[in-house]
């Protein structure tokens, strides 16, 4: 068979977009390393604006807080309604606000603000910042000798390690006591007893270890969906596959470390 003619097969198209794919996963990851690197070397310099970190701070935190306490206040109410009533009739009332504060504080809270926050602010971020590139503004930017690490990564990045965890904090009370009434409604379980087993099965360690993972997931979001967005090429066409680049990476970073973090601190 000549090359010419291998290169028509079905074999050969899929193996082409297989190389391709590998290739393109090895650039994004050395993109975001890369970028973040610089990304922490302008922090820790101390170099940041502070109306442009406030701007952003109010964005990541404020602006998605209405959706994030709805996604996260609706599915603990769910499972709590779920559960409740089955664990009452079994007797094990006194466990339902324990096991609700558990999955709140350790997962649910978490993961749900997370694909709230990368839904609404991180595709918005991504979106943002690759219209900035395919109009050539970065490349103004920096013909302004201003450097665009320093001035678009680094507010936006530190926006969503110090944002990330507040929000964390109220969606997790907002899912807690929204748990307690769908518990109470579901099952007439008393919300003494609910918060009295609240109280008793939550430990430091699982706050502690649910702030560090907040500053983790903070950080990672804004840090992929800035890349996706400063390395966007091919005009409206571009832009809109960087923002779907940065949704799904994010997406897949953030079950990444969530991993990481049960094998390390709850394995």
């Amino acid at each position: 068979m000549s090359a010419l003619t291998f290169r028509g097969t079905v074999t050969y198209l899929i193996y082409r977009q297989l190389a391709k794919s590998f290739v393109s996963l090895v650039s994004t990851i050395g993109d975001i390393v890369q970028y973040g690197l610089y990304t922490l070397k302008y922090l820790f310099s101390g170099g940041v604006k502070r109306k442009e970190l406030l701007d952003q701070c109010a964005r990541f935190g404020v602006s998605s807080l209405p959706i994030t306490l709805s996604i996260v206040g609706m599915s603990v109410v769910i499972v709590a309604m779920q559960v409740a009533g089955e664990m009452v009739k079994q007797g094990a009332g006194n466990f339902v606000g324990m096991l609700i504060a558990i999955l709140v504080v350790r997962e649910d809270g978490i993961i749900m603000s997370g694909f709230a926050i990368i839904s609404m602010i991180g595709s918005s971020l991504a979106s943002e910042l690759a219209t900035m590139r395919v109009t050539e503004q970065i490349d103004a930017i920096e013909v302004l000798k201003v450097n665009p690490i320093e001035y678009l990564f680094v507010p936006r990045v530190l926006s969503g390690i110090l944002m990330m965890p507040p929000v964390l904090v109220v969606s997790s009370l907002v899912g807690i006591v929204g748990g307690g009434i769908a518990s109470h409604l579901a099952s007439g379980l008393s919300y003494k007893a609910y918060f009295d087993s609240v109280w008793n099965g939550l430990y430091m360690k699982d706050m502690n270890v649910a702030l560090l993972k907040a500053v983790v997931f903070g950080f990672t979001i804004a840090l992929i969906s800035c890349t996706c967005g400063y390395t966007a090429t091919g005009g409206a066409r571009g832009v809109g596959q960087a923002t779907t680049k940065a949704v799904v990476w994010s997406f897949m970073a953030m079950v990444v470390w969530d991993l990481i973090f049960a094998l390390i601190f709850f394995f």
